[in-house]
């Protein structure tokens, strides 16, 4: 009697193939780590990850956007993030929780961002590269702090400068948790930086926009007959800021 032919196990199942986006990022840092960027093409990309040019250019316009896979979908949740606040949000509070999207992103795959952040070191133009993309998060955060701020005196003056700061911030604190290999608590490190901006702009804060109380101006009031003569008043005026 023949036997059964047996079923087959979870454990004999072949395992699914990633996404063609997700098999173009792994092929091109593959290949970027061992030939290195420059000479790297999106050739030899497509072929290590099985598929054709016209696959690569549907996820990404260019070679220099496979380097940074996630950064448009994080800027579109940093866009809803901020349109979907309340006026009752304290707006500093709000772009300092939006800066930390990014954060949750390189944060997801450490491995990956400590070798993209190694390799934007090394090639310039992945460098200003990622300039542009860090402006793009910049602009998003100060379009959201002039809509605050909108009708203050300086509201656009205020606006850019909080979202300089807290980008500065974040990319601080990033960055020390990328040099360190991706060890210790990159949350920690971002949100210590992120205090630095709280403690500046957040507190003692009137609508976002720092208020500071000018100080009130020294008037002295001396009142004269008509006719006094002017060395007396203003020997008057001279004892009086003397007794000031």
């Amino acid at each position: 009697m023949s036997e059964a032919p047996r079923r087959g196990t979870a454990s004999d199942a072949t395992p699914p193939k990633p996404p063609i986006r997700d098999s173009l990022v792994a092929a091109a840092f593959q290949l970027f780590l061992e030939r290195g960027y420059e000479q790297t093409t999106v050739d030899d990309i497509v072929t290590l990850a099985g598929v054709g040019r016209r696959s690569f250019f549907r996820y990404f316009p260019s070679k220099e956007d496979v380097v940074f896979p996630d950064h448009e979908r994080c800027l579109a949740d940093m866009t809803e993030f901020l349109s979907s606040g309340s006026d009752d949000d304290d707006p500093v509070e709000r772009v300092c929780d939006a800066a930390r999207l990014v954060l949750r992103m390189y944060a997801e795959n450490p491995t990956f961002s400590v070798q993209r952040y190694r390799l934007t070191r090394k090639v310039p133009g992945l460098r200003a590269y990622e300039l542009s993309v860090v402006w793009r998060y910049e602009r998003a955060l100060a379009g959201y702090l002039r809509e605050r701020f909108a009708g203050r005196r300086d509201g656009t003056l205020h606006a850019d400068v909080i979202a300089a700061a807290v980008v500065a911030a974040h990319n601080n604190g990033l960055r020390s948790w990328l040099r360190s290999d991706g060890q210790g608590d990159a949350a920690a490190a971002v949100d210590h930086a992120l205090d630095q901006v709280r403690d500046t702009f957040g507190a003692g804060v009137s609508g976002g926009a720092r208020i500071t109380p000018e100080e009130p101006e020294d008037v002295v009031v001396v009142i004269s007959k008509r006719g006094t003569p002017m060395w007396r008043v203003v020997r008057e005026i001279e004892s009086s800021l003397r007794e000031d």
